[in-house]
């Protein structure tokens, strides 16, 4: 793309923010600064999780389109429209009604670039952006409105979670609901998305792809039903618009999927193990080197010019992981199953090197209570997902905290489960970060205890390969699951230390291992509020108490 030196576009703004709503600054910058109409509109003040979909779907109603462009750093895109006049009524549209993207409000206005020139040298940006201009297309073109996809997993040698599906569809568009089912012995689940597009463009890109290298080939077609019903929210179905569903009770018939023509379930390998597929480890994604320019983004800049669109490099093509060939990452072990395995996804087509597929392992947390907040309160609710490697509390910002995960999917859990939860009476915000780690203070910089290293920490909860936390990762629910009782711990002392941090409403001792019970709080931050404040609780000399969120009902 052309380089273009910075310009503030004055032209097109949201009727949103006006300009005598802007500050001095602002003004000072806009004064006498007016674009020219161009066929390329700019968009900016994106949400951080938007992408090429959301951006082709705004262009739609006004006129065929050539190319698209998220800069996801800077939260702004840039949409090539055929004709000139496209991109006029576009932006004359949006200054009479405000422009949403994923609910936020967004600002369109004309680029000072009268086209786009894509970087040969990234496939993998301009794959997403072809993919999403195609499905919008085949859109355009076609009665068929479909949002409602069918996938079915051939030769799964690796097990297929909604975890890994979810990982996959995202990044074509919002998910809303996912349900996993086996027929005939093959894994397979119908996923619904928020509009045409975003299902066009996973079909386009997806479809015959494989999620791991030879294997866990993916089948997509459209499904002829016009909604999903789900009715639990857990590892088999999921309704991301519902998060107050229960649970439900995970038997064969607990989903009426007699429509389907069989029962919901994982589909395991059904080859047998052998080494290098048996029980993979987990790799630690979060502790490699940035790049210089990467540590140096900041996640609370907000960007008002437009840039001159400039690549920044990103991983080199052949890269699973930052600075490790393809050819060495044989030698790297596979994740698990809280993620994708990284030995298996070199070389698959689904284009991207890990990092770009998985995004960062650093989450921003907001919205947090700064009276309450503490690096260490931090580490234990967040640990619930995965292990947690390192946590910062803004020092200026205190309501504001950064946490490395151990690797991206454990911080994509980590979004999933907490973001809009309620923690000390707020409601906290959990998005993923520009940074890829979390810097540590230098030597003899002090920063009054607001960074932590958790990375030697006893208390991680997956560190051990194979362990069956990986298997029990459930919502913030009342119901908390209590695990190491020691035998001369009573109901009563229980119900005593856990009352300090709300009111308890229910317990019972499992019947066949007394070692562990069920307490249900009153509210689901009151459990969340406890289990920051009992997990490794003290019980005796060497005996501590394990907290976790559980799925169970009483």
């Amino acid at each position: 793309m052309s380089h273009s030196p910075m310009l503030a576009n004055g032209t097109g703004l949201s009727p949103l923010q006006s300009p005598t709503d802007l500050t001095d600054a602002k003004k000072a910058k806009l004064d006498g600064v007016v674009n020219p109409p161009s066929r390329v509109v700019h968009i900016r003040s994106l949400p951080m999780e938007a992408g090429e979909t959301d951006i082709v779907q705004m262009g739609m109603p006004f006129g065929k389109m050539t190319n698209v462009l998220v800069l996801k750093q800077k939260n702004q895109a840039f949409l090539e429209f055929q004709d000139e006049t496209c991109a006029v009524a576009m932006v004359n549209s949006f200054q009479t009604a405000p422009a949403y993207v994923r609910g936020k409000p967004v600002f369109v206005q004309y680029s000072n670039h009268k086209e786009l020139k894509m970087d040969a040298s990234h496939a993998f940006q301009n794959a997403n952006a072809q993919a999403a201009l195609q499905a919008a297309h085949v859109v355009m073109g076609s009665d068929e409105q479909s949002t409602i996809l069918r996938i079915i997993v051939d030769n799964a040698v690796y097990p297929v979670t909604l975890e890994i599906l979810h990982q996959l569809f995202i990044k074509y568009g919002k998910v809303l609901k996912i349900i996993t089912f086996t027929k005939n012995h093959t894994f397979q689940a119908l996923i619904q998305m928020s509009d045409a597009i975003a299902a066009a463009a996973a079909k386009t890109s997806l479809d015959g792809q494989n999620i791991y290298n030879g294997c866990n080939n993916l089948k997509i077609d459209y499904s002829k039903l016009s909604n999903l019903n789900v009715k639990y929210n857990n590892d088999k179905s999921r309704d991301f618009t519902r998060p107050d569903l229960p649970t439900g009770d995970l038997n064969l018939d607990a989903m009426n999927l007699s429509g389907m023509g069989g029962s919901p379930g994982v589909l395991m390998s059904p080859v047998g193990p052998y080494p290098g597929l048996s029980q993979p480890q987990m790799t630690t994604v979060g502790a490699l080197p940035p790049t210089t320019h990467q540590q140096q983004l900041a996640d609370l800049q907000e960007v008002r010019e437009e840039p001159a669109i400039i690549w920044t490099q990103g991983l080199a093509p052949g890269y699973g992981l930052p600075g490790v060939p393809v050819g060495a990452m044989n030698a790297v072990t596979a994740m698990g199953q809280l993620g994708i395995h990284p030995a298996a996804l070199g070389a698959a087509r689904i284009g991207l090197p890990l990092t770009a597929t998985m995004g960062s392992a650093v989450i921003l947390v907001s919205n947090l209570d700064e009276e309450m907040v503490t690096p260490d309160a931090l580490f234990t609710l967040f640990g619930v997902y995965g292990d947690v490697h390192r946590v910062k509390v803004l020092f200026n910002k205190k309501d504001n905290a950064l946490i490395q995960m151990a690797d991206p999917h454990q911080a994509q859990l980590a979004i999933t489960y907490l973001d809009k939860a309620r923690v000390w009476g707020k409601q906290i915000r959990v998005a993923q970060s520009k940074h890829n780690v979390v810097q540590m203070p230098k030597e003899g910089q002090s920063d009054a205890g607001l960074t932590k290293d958790f990375v030697n920490s006893p208390l991680h909860r997956f560190k051990r390969p194979g362990s069956k936390n990986c298997q029990n990762i459930f919502p913030p629910s009342q119901v908390l699951h209590l695990s190491n009782i020691p035998a001369h711990v009573t109901e009563e002392n229980l119900t005593s230390w856990f009352s300090d941090h709300g009111t308890v409403k229910a317990f019972k001792f499992f019947p066949k291992d007394r070692k562990m019970a069920l307490l249900q709080m009153s509210t689901i931050e009151e459990a969340i509020h406890a289990l920051i404040a009992m997990h490794n609780y003290q019980m005796g000399e060497s005996c501590h108490l394990r907290v976790s969120f559980s799925k169970s009902t009483f």
